[in-house]
């Protein structure tokens, strides 16, 4: 095997897109609920999708806190996964900080770890639909478990 094969073979996602879809519908329903869609898994990265649902909306047509908080977490959940290929692990904590209103329309979650270990850590940058503007960015920490 030659070195850019065995580098590219290291940064694989410890679990593919598909078997995380499945992994979220068998163990994560709310997921299904609020419509979230991962669609990028890496090795410590993630990026996730909230759908524009009035639903999803506040008073004054913007999205609502909780549901940016479970995008984000979501999101997390993806990059930990694909990094320590461990679905038992947990949100220890989790920050976020609103930058501005979170106009109606799809949100975009990019997270990325860290640190990788016992305990990882990361963070997601949330955008919207048609911007680069950061709506809010989000610190979380992770337990996970012993294989």
């Amino acid at each position: 095997m030659t070195a850019t094969a065995v580098a590219a073979k290291t940064d694989a996602p410890l679990i593919s897109l598909a078997d995380f879809h499945i992994l979220l519908a068998d163990q994560h329903p709310f997921s299904l609920l609020l419509g979230i869609d991962v669609v990028h898994i890496g090795r410590g990265t993630a990026r996730a999708v909230l759908p524009a649902r009035d639903a999803h909306q506040r008073l004054g047509g913007i999205v609502a806190g909780p549901m940016l908080m479970g995008l984000a977490d979501l999101a997390m959940y993806a990059a930990v996964v694909g990094a320590t290929g461990q679905a038992h692990a947990v949100t220890a904590s989790l920050t976020i900080n609103f930058l501005r209103k979170s106009p109606a329309g799809a949100i975009y979650a990019d997270a990325r770890l860290l640190k990788v270990g016992r305990l990882s850590a990361g963070e997601v940058l949330l955008t919207g639909e048609g911007s680069d503007e950061p709506l809010a960015h989000i610190v979380s920490t992770w337990s996970v478990p012993k294989s």
